[in-house]
């Protein structure tokens, strides 16, 4: 039997990079899958694909830094399969430039959507969970959100308050029965990472690969992996950790 048969997973940011692989994941282990994202195309899409696969998709259009968005979608997920098990909050937006550079504007698009996106996404989602006997949730940090990063001020202090998030969490609801945990990339080849390097074959995107130990970056695959194991019965002991998916990074 597949890892989540009978499971009902909502993944946002699911247009694209880690949350399309995640999603696409979830259904072949099973799960009926939501995706959510503001690209209507491209989330249609990736119904399409695990459709084709034998899998089952639903797209809905959704904002995370609308609270309303959120509600609508965590009810649309229940109204459409009846429950809610396991949420992938991965929605996600990057900045990079000199601390001297930000702007208001450039800290609200950025909290509004990594670190508000995931507060009111679990706001819905942990009672939704509650009703079926419990959960899991993986929220999407990075190693930005463990060490200093240079260059990405407004970025990394959004990531470190998706860790102070995700703990809190846990223990929140440790005794409930919904688990939280986080993902914590390093750089993986995806669109974001190709507007924060270049391409992975740019002088941006090789030098970038050579930081990591084990000298190239990651496949959203191998996110959505971890992912995966967070959000199952192998990790029912497990709640409250951040994950690196960083190829040694953080061991340096």
């Amino acid at each position: 039997m597949a890892t989540f048969t009978g499971k009902v997973a909502l993944v946002t940011g699911g247009t694209g990079g880690i949350g399309k692989a995640t999603a696409v994941a979830f259904a072949r282990e099973g799960a009926k899958v939501v995706l959510s994202g503001r690209r209507e195309k491209e989330g249609l899409a990736v119904v399409e694909e695990i459709t084709k696969a034998g899998g089952v998709a639903h797209f809905v259009a959704a904002d995370v830094a609308k609270e309303a968005d959120v509600k609508r979608l965590v009810g649309e997920t229940v109204a459409k399969f009846g429950r809610l098990d396991v949420a992938f909050n991965n929605a996600g937006v990057e900045w990079a430039g000199p601390l001297t550079e930000a702007t208001e504007a450039d800290y609200r698009r950025v909290f509004d959507i990594n670190v508000w996106g995931v507060l009111t996404a679990m706001k819905y989602e942990v009672p939704a969970m509650l009703k079926g006997g419990g959960g899991a949730i993986v929220n999407t940090s990075s190693i930005a959100g463990h060490i200093g990063f240079p260059g990405a001020s407004v970025y990394a202090a959004a990531k470190f308050a998706v860790e102070g998030l995700t703990k809190t969490a846990a223990l929140e609801f440790a005794r409930q029965g919904v688990r939280v945990n986080a993902v914590a990339p390093a750089a993986i080849v995806t669109e974001m990472v190709d507007r924060f390097f270049g391409g992975e074959d740019s002088e941006g995107g090789k030098a970038m690969a050579e930081k990591h130990p084990v000298g190239r970056m990651g496949r959203p695959e191998e996110v959505a992996a971890a992912v995966l194991y967070l959000a199952s019965d192998a990790a029912k002991f497990t709640t409250g950790v951040s994950l690196p998916v960083d190829g040694g990074w953080l061991a340096q």
